[in-house]
């Protein structure tokens, strides 16, 4: 009589899962590294005066030393994982069809694209606590007039903050904060 092994099937079920899932994974999550650098996206000719525009923006030179790069204002949040993932696929889908189909590169219509599908919520990834900036109560009401917007007069950061990145200059913008 022959003797049933119930675990050794599954045991290599997953045996090779793993030794079939762990290179696809590992060259999925390679590509996404690589391919979510500023340099990849200025590698196409497209993108280039967007990656040198956005070099010379406080989006890269602030006091704070932080950086925001291509994917934090044009992608969703990294979070969400499948939207991220999605979105990302589909932009780069996107630049590869009109990289080799079209043919004038028409940098202020995509950059109004680009405007028009930004929404406050990639804005405020980075910048969270946009209502409380110290000595600008300015500001300050500006802000708030766009994060407790009434019904109808809803705006959009890119509304009053339109020329912050991709607008070429021959000198790098800095930021400077004076200490009290």
């Amino acid at each position: 009589m022959k003797r049933k092994r119930p675990y050794l099937k599954a045991f290599l079920l997953v045996a090779a899962g793993i030794v079939i899932a762990f290179p696809i994974f590992s060259m999925t999550y390679y590509t996404m590294v690589r391919t979510s650098t500023p340099q990849f996206c200025a590698s196409c000719h497209e993108i280039e005066y967007a990656y040198n525009t956005w070099r010379t923006s406080t989006h890269v030179n602030n006091a704070q030393g932080f950086v925001a790069d291509c994917m934090d204002c044009h992608l969703p949040a990294p979070h969400d994982t499948v939207d991220f993932f999605y979105k990302k696929t589909l932009h780069g889908i996107k630049d590869i069809i009109v990289h080799f189909t079209m043919g004038e590169y028409d940098r202020e219509k995509n950059r109004q694209k680009a405007y028009d599908s930004f929404d406050n919520a990639q804005c405020q990834k980075c910048h969270r606590n946009i209502l409380y900036i110290p000595d600008k109560r300015g500001a300050m009401l500006a802000h708030r007039s766009v994060i407790h917007a009434l019904p109808g007069r809803e705006k959009r950061c890119v509304d009053c903050h339109k020329d912050l990145v991709h607008n070429p200059t021959e000198v790098y913008r800095y930021k400077q904060y004076e200490l009290n």
